[in-house]
């Protein structure tokens, strides 16, 4: 598989999940789109962009579950979600919820929103390593209060790697009052989805991740209920036309991730459809599991809390500090091409292994070797 992929020669890439890889195929779909857009930009953004965004929401619609109306592009999962915190109106005393694996940026999003509005934001914390899907289930439950408005859930957590049993955390939080966001940013590609039969308000995600799509293409699905409030983090033209109206247009800018999609999905079909989502969990749980016999400790989530990314402990001898994490990152990096995400977390190191299939066991046998022979 690794041919169909512009990877460096040499270089052992075990971070699909940070910004993903697209596959020359798609890279050349892409091109193809980009050429006939500058063939006459004016006449293709006037007359065949909004169709050809339509039909690509189509079939991401058909992958991802539910009609294609209830989903509109954005450059990124974080976008979708800055759309929906601008969009809700919260007041002082109202509380966001989210738990502390919910992801940096995402945070920070929501503590800007609280901080305007005087509302208050709350985490809630997750044990770690987690056993299973109850403890997901209790710590979210014990973070609710009668002030929650809203709570932001990740499906598959970033720098962890869980995944969630969403469905029931959403039951959890409609049943105290309180809206439901979803971080989806690296569950599409990575788990079988049906995003509408989650039965949250919001479902915000990446296919420039496990989709194959090229960078700069998420997808923000709305309620039907809840679509008449929102509006894009930037206001443009067709302010008032309706959800994908204004979302189809927020100003100029390069269409071609968009567009890509069906190229993206034409692409995984090819190469095993359902078979690669299964292959990437058996190879991050492989992987998390030898880490974990090899020095010691348990891996971050049981297996059927893992999707594409498991978390694998690393020696106790090292440091669990941040400084520590980017050192040997860097020292992975240059002096082995290697190229894995680490992770200072619960008093240990942690590599968040990611599996896509261009990766071989073999190639985190030798990151556990590199990292055994760090001084």
């Amino acid at each position: 598989m690794r041919p169909l992929w512009p990877l460096e020669d040499g270089a052992l890439y075990l971070n699909h999940g940070t910004v993903g890889v697209t596959p020359l195929e798609v890279l050349a779909a892409q091109w193809e789109i980009k050429q006939r857009i500058e063939a006459h930009p004016a006449r293709y953004m006037r007359r065949e962009l909004k169709p050809g965004v339509r039909a690509a929401a189509d079939r991401a619609a058909g992958y991802l579950g539910g009609d294609g109306n209830d989903y509109v592009f954005t450059d990124n999962a974080t976008t979708g979600i800055n759309a929906v915190l601008r969009s809700i109106e919260l007041a002082p005393g109202d509380e966001i919820l989210v738990t502390d694996h919910t992801y940096g940026a995402v945070a920070n999003a929501a503590r800007y929103a609280c901080e305007k509005a005087g509302a208050t934001l709350v985490s809630a914390r997750i044990p770690f390593s987690i056993g299973d899907d109850d403890a997901a289930a209790r710590a979210v439950e014990s973070g609710l209060s009668p002030d929650t408005r809203l709570v932001i859930l990740d499906h598959v957590t970033s720098e962890t790697g869980i995944l969630f049993p969403l469905q029931r955390l959403v039951a959890l939080c409609h049943d105290a009052g309180a809206q439901v966001l979803v971080d989806g940013a690296h569950a599409p590609g990575t788990a079988d989805l049906d995003i509408p039969s989650y039965g949250a308000d919001w479902y915000s995600a990446n296919l420039h991740k496990w989709l194959y799509a090229p960078r700069g293409c998420g997808v923000l699905w709305a309620d039907p209920r809840v679509q008449e409030d929102l509006h894009p983090a930037v206001i443009s033209w067709r302010l008032g036309e309706g959800f994908t109206a204004e979302f189809d247009w927020t100003g100029t800018r390069d269409p071609s991730p968009f567009l890509s999609v069906p190229a993206a999905l034409d692409f995984l079909r090819k190469i095993g459809g359902g078979a690669v989502a299964a292959h990437n969990h058996t190879l991050a749980s492989a992987a998390a599991r030898m880490f974990a016999e090899r020095f010691g400790g348990q891996i971050g989530a049981p297996e059927s809390m893992i999707s594409a990314m498991g978390l694998a402990p690393l020696p106790k001898s090292l440091a669990a500090t941040l400084d520590q994490a980017v050192t040997l990152r860097d020292h992975l990096d240059r002096e082995h091409n290697i190229e894995v995400p680490i992770i200072p977390r619960s008093g240990r190191l942690w590599a968040r292994l990611a599996a896509q299939v261009y990766c071989q066991m073999s190639d985190y046998e030798i990151l556990a070797d590199a990292i055994d022979a760090y001084p």
